[in-house]
């Protein structure tokens, strides 16, 4: 049976690899060179928080894996990131939706495991939350600056909104794994952050002028394992081919 510890810690880390890797699909195209930077600074922290949380993940496991080896070593069937993070990118306007939506969820989160009975957790969210806050911050005005824009900006970030708020459910879904590390002072309900979530994520999309969707639907599959993503595998491909192709390389 799998450490509820591992199997959270793995949760955490492959969200911030999933979208890590989405947001670096960036590097050398955005609109422009000041969103190239940021993006591509966005998404060197995700991944640097990868490594803490993956590298602990192995600790925990005592396997030998360390946070590489979790990363490129495991198929899609093994990743445990929401299904949010995994989403396409489509056009710069649903890439900062994304965003903004998995940042609003992020900081609220980071900032429960700040009080984590584990010091190892607390350390690595303390050190993650003061990125999570400033991505947050640059989310939330580019998603305001798009959506009380023009005319197109708005229909393509009411558009990006649509498609991705489905995915917001799962982000406050709860299972055995949550419970266990609740129980243990290790981790927060998931449930008890959706008013956090809507108090942060409803004035920007009021200063937005978008509309926000009436439901959203929990998806609990990827989380759980249950499902096996077109688009993680899609991704996977890219992220994992090197080290497939040459195992152990170094250079």
């Amino acid at each position: 049976m799998t450490d509820p510890l591992f199997e959270f810690l793995c949760r955490l880390g492959d969200n911030t690899l999933v979208l890590g890797h989405r947001v670096s699909e960036w590097c050398g195209v955005a609109p422009v060179l000041e969103e190239d930077i940021a993006l591509a600074n966005t998404a060197l922290d995700l991944i640097g928080q990868t490594t803490m949380w993956l590298n602990l993940a192995g600790e925990v496991e005592g396997a030998g894996r360390d946070a590489d080896a979790l990363a490129f070593r495991r198929d899609v069937w093994d990743f445990r990131n929401l299904l949010l993070v995994e989403q396409p990118n489509g056009d710069f306007g649903q890439t900062m939706m994304r965003q903004f939506l998995f940042d609003a969820w992020h900081v609220l989160y980071l900032t429960e495991l700040e009080k984590s009975s584990d010091a190892r957790v607390a350390a690595i969210a303390e050190k993650s939350l003061k990125e999570a806050r400033y991505h947050l911050d640059r989310a939330s005005e580019t998603v305001i600056g798009l959506g009380d824009g023009t005319e197109e900006s708005n229909a393509r970030m009411q558009a990006a909104l649509d498609r991705l708020w489905p995915y917001v459910g799962e982000m406050f879904d709860s299972d055995a794994v949550d419970m266990d590390m609740v129980a243990k002072g290790i981790a927060p309900d998931p449930g008890t952050l959706r008013p956090g979530f809507d108090a942060t994520v409803n004035p920007v999309l009021r200063k937005a002028t978008l509309t926000r969707p009436e439901s959203d639907f929990a998806h609990r599959g990827g989380r759980s394992g249950a499902r096996h993503s077109e688009h993680l595998g899609h991704l996977l491909t890219q992220m994992q081919w090197l080290q497939r192709a040459y195992p152990d390389a170094t250079w």
